[in-house]
């Protein structure tokens, strides 16, 4: 699959680090060095914009490393760029660790993965088929 992209920034278009990835890291695009405090969410810029083609969109995740080692995520995880969404890629990090994190210029702040997606049709009906599992909802099998 092609996609357009237009990158303003200084960086290396995303790209898949191993044969297997299923995501593309994004960079930070700073003019200067971004201190993310303890519960503190900011909008980070990565000077890329995308054209998906109808039927597809790009979901934004949190790095696993920068999640493990440093409590970094996304606030909206995953993030989903529409395919008719023209604006630059943005990428809305947290801090939930008790330190100051630093985010400077070209640091991989996230990873952007493309997935194909269907067009639902509702059909109202009065009432759905049954199941084993039922109305059971949040924890209704328990941890052990």
């Amino acid at each position: 699959m092609r996609i357009k992209i237009i990158n303003k920034s200084s960086h290396p278009l995303p790209a898949y680090e191993t044969l297997a990835s299923a995501g593309m890291d994004l960079r930070a695009n700073l003019d200067e060095m971004i201190r993310l405090k303890p519960m503190e969410r900011k909008l980070i810029p990565t000077g890329l914009f995308i054209e998906l083609p109808l039927g597809f969109e790009a979901q934004i995740r949190p790095r696993s490393g920068l999640a493990y080692k440093f409590g970094i995520s996304i606030v909206n995880a995953p993030g989903t760029i529409d395919a008719d969404y023209r604006g630059e890629i943005k990428v809305l990090l947290v801090n939930l660790s008790q330190e100051d994190f630093q985010i400077q210029n070209g640091d991989r702040i996230a990873q952007m993965v493309i997935a194909k997606h269907e067009k639902a049709e509702w059909e109202q009906v009065d009432e759905l088929s049954e199941t084993e599992r039922g109305v059971g909802g949040y924890g209704h099998t328990g941890v052990k």
